[in-house]
């Protein structure tokens, strides 16, 4: 899996997730860095939920559990309203860098 890097930009944070698209669950990638954030699929079949989202598109952050025990899922709100929501392991840890990015 190959991102395109800017000029200047270094991945701080990369990791194995699942997003919820509305007729499955995506397993990908998501890729933090000193720039941006990242989700890039596993599956040809749903190349088109690739994003890149920059952080002053990220209007709020938040926690959910899944299955109503494991705290495991990092929800991010965008400016324009899209609710994206990731499966994730450490969502401690890829909160606080988010939040460190923005």
């Amino acid at each position: 899996m190959v991102v395109d890097l800017k000029a200047n930009e270094v991945v701080t944070k990369a990791g194995d997730v699942k997003f919820f698209a509305p007729e499955a669950q995506v397993k990908g990638k998501l890729i933090l860095t000193n720039q941006r954030l990242y989700f890039k699929t596993l599956e040809d079949t749903y190349m088109d939920y690739n994003m890149e989202i920059l952080p002053t598109d990220i209007r709020e952050l938040t926690f959910f559990k899944t299955k109503l025990i494991f705290q495991n899922g990092l929800s991010l709100v965008t400016r324009n309203g899209l609710h994206l929501k990731f499966l994730v392991k450490g969502r401690d840890a890829w909160s606080k860098m988010i939040n460190k990015l923005c």
